[in-house]
């Protein structure tokens, strides 16, 4: 009844605080903390993430959610866009992010020392960190991203007052050995720690927080820190013992390091490793003593070779996913090994090994049959046996990714189609000899795929898109660069893929208007659209094309001598949602820019 609040008055706040956690609209959420005073001081009390980008004054920031918010647990903020950004404020239960009015960064106009002096204000300093751990008590994850103004004195009171901390990500900081000896002698919970590009640190830091909290650690990543040695690996080795995720990216590791890992953490399941001083001895030892290994990711490894992944496929019976870049003295017998050993394989990523050919993947093909993605890049020497092998094979493939194979045509990609029917995404750039025969095949096979990619594939043409529109129904589709596909094709794919959301047919010159007029016709929900350098396309095409398609945030009409400032325009005032348009900048007429606003981010071209 009008005058009774029958809700404040009978429900209890623990109740209230239930039902905000289930509420998924973002507007319904912050429509509830208007309702009263109580209902804002509940919502708050829900809040447990707070996300702050590039702003002019996150130490502000993070006093006034310190103040308004006080049961955050997870705190994000990432310094690496130049631009003012939304902060971004977490429910729990993973609901909505409301958002708070951005707060524009102004641009210092003074030179010298003092623009120095201001622009230091835009940065999170000790201070800002100091308040973030006075501030969340509960804090459980911390996230700071290239805050390159934070140093020891502020990560010491972070380990002071935040002792439940469990995750803390600290790329890009110039924290130092101090800071993370802190973290290790007061956050004992800690598990998650990452330590990218941290230059400032040395062994002395990263051995001291393995000595404090290793007994918890279960993830640790570490790239680019020059002053960290294998010292620090004998230490994690050594204090570790439940570490379950390394990740390494360092010229100065070397075997020692690496085998002293192996040895202590035999719980490792994930070992990511861009180390070119490492060599076959390390690998062997982790396949002798890390038998729970389910991933591996070796890039630019120069002096190893299939010595170590005979190691791998005769101890890690239970890999899952690998990845072998750029490793040039790996060879068939190699990823035979990994084939006889590791027959749980889902993920096989090949890039750039120019000695591995036909043959090992043929092995992975017969023995991994539950292979569930496969990637093949810059691999010139596998054929199409090879491929056919897992056609055969592998019958839960859903993705596979193909570029720059030249020696793979349409017989592969047939016996794919005909052998993975539930393929789901199919991506192939420059491989030559896939023309229209491989891509009918697809159509006719594979009635689960929504992700389409032929880039430059220019033996594919119209027939091959009309079979995929018949047997598809596409979300995502690349055509860019594709010479022989014009109206047709994608007249066939706009009437047989309603729910397309992504379109790319950049470089297509035989594209014209009556694609635009059908695509808008058929594919309402299309979000995203590429036209550059498309010379048929003109500004009646594009008026056909958002006219329906009310959802489109993003044109890319680059080089199209059709379509001049009108079609621009036409752009601009018909799509509400529109947030990036990418144009010469002799086609934005003073009074689009004036209409645009700020709501849409366009790059301006000159001719």
């Amino acid at each position: 009844m009008r005058g009774h609040d029958r809700i404040n008055r009978y429900l209890p706040d623990e109740l209230i605080l239930e039902i905000f956690r289930h509420i998924d609209s973002k507007s319904s959420h912050d429509a509830c903390s208007l309702v009263c005073k109580r209902w804002l001081d509940l919502e708050r009390l829900s809040r447990d993430t707070i996300r702050i980008g590039a702003s002019g004054s996150p130490d502000a920031l993070v006093k006034l959610f310190a103040r308004r918010f006080v049961n955050v647990r997870n705190v994000y903020i990432d310094e690496r866009l130049s631009i003012s950004l939304p902060v971004q404020l977490g429910r729990r239960r993973g609901g909505d992010q409301s958002t708070l009015p951005s707060l524009k960064l102004h641009y210092v106009a003074d030179k010298g020392g003092s623009e120095d002096r201001e622009m230091e204000s835009y940065c999170l300093s000790d201070a800002g960190l100091t308040a973030v751990g006075e501030g969340f008590t509960k804090l459980e994850k911390l996230s700071l991203i290239w805050c390159s103004n934070v140093t020891s004195v502020g990560l010491k009171s972070i380990a002071q007052k935040c002792s439940s901390l469990w995750s803390l990500d600290l790329q890009g900081c110039y924290v130092g050995d101090q800071g993370l000896a802190a973290i290790g002698e007061c956050c004992k919970q800690l598990e998650d720690l990452n330590l990218r590009f941290c230059e400032g640190l040395t062994d002395t830091g990263l051995v001291e927080l393995a000595m404090g909290c290793g007994k918890a650690l279960k993830s640790l990543g570490v790239a680019a820190c020059a002053k960290i040695t294998d010292v620090s690996l004998e230490a994690v080795g050594s204090h570790c013992r439940v570490l379950e995720t390394l990740s390494l990216d360092s010229e100065f590791i070397h075997n020692k390091g690496v085998l002293a890992v192996a040895k202590g953490c035999r719980l490792l399941k994930v070992l990511k490793l861009q180390c070119i001083n490492v060599t076959d001895e390390a690998l062997q030892a982790v396949g002798i003593f890390c038998l729970s290994l389910e991933l591996l990711a070796l890039y630019s490894f120069q002096r190893f070779t299939d010595k170590s992944l005979c190691a791998i496929g005769k101890g890690c019976k239970k890999l899952k996913n690998l990845t072998l870049s750029d490793c040039y003295f790996l060879s068939d017998k190699g990823l035979e090994a990994v084939a006889a050993g590791c027959s749980e394989l889902t993920h096989l990523e090949v890039n750039g090994c120019h000695n591995i050919g036909t043959s090992g993947l043929e092995s992975i093909g017969r023995s991994c049959t539950h292979l569930s993605e496969l990637a093949l890049l810059y691999c010139q020497k596998i054929g199409n046996c090879a491929l056919s092998e897992v056609g055969r094979g592998c019958k839960y493939l859903k993705a596979l990714h193909l570029v720059d194979c030249s020696s793979i045509g349409d017989d592969a990609i047939c016996s794919i189609a005909e052998g993975c029917r539930n393929l789901k995404k199919l991506h192939i750039r420059r491989c030559y000899e896939v023309g229209n025969k491989g891509i009918i095949a697809v159509g006719e096979n594979c009635k689960f795929l929504t992700d389409l990619s032929l880039r430059f594939c220019d033996r594919v043409g119209d027939e091959a898109l009309i079979a995929i529109g018949q047997g598809c129904s596409l979300h995502h589709l690349n055509v860019s660069g594709c010479h022989q596909i014009g109206d047709a094709g994608i007249i066939a794919i706009a009437r047989g893929c309603p729910q397309l959301s992504y379109l790319d047919v950049s470089v297509l010159q035989n594209l014209g208007d009556m694609a635009m007029a059908e695509l808008g016709e058929s594919c309402p929900l299309l979000k995203d659209i590429v036209l550059s350098h498309c010379r048929q396309i003109t500004d009646v095409g594009l008026a056909h094309l958002v006219k329906k398609c009310t959802l489109l945030e993003s044109c890319h009409m680059v080089y199209c001598p059709g379509i001049t400032a009108a079609g621009v325009a036409t752009v601009i005032s018909s799509c509400a949602n529109i947030k990036k348009v990418l144009v010469e900048k002799c086609k934005v007429s003073q009074r689009t820019k004036r209409r645009a606003g700020s709501i849409i981010s366009y790059l301006c071209v000159d001719l």
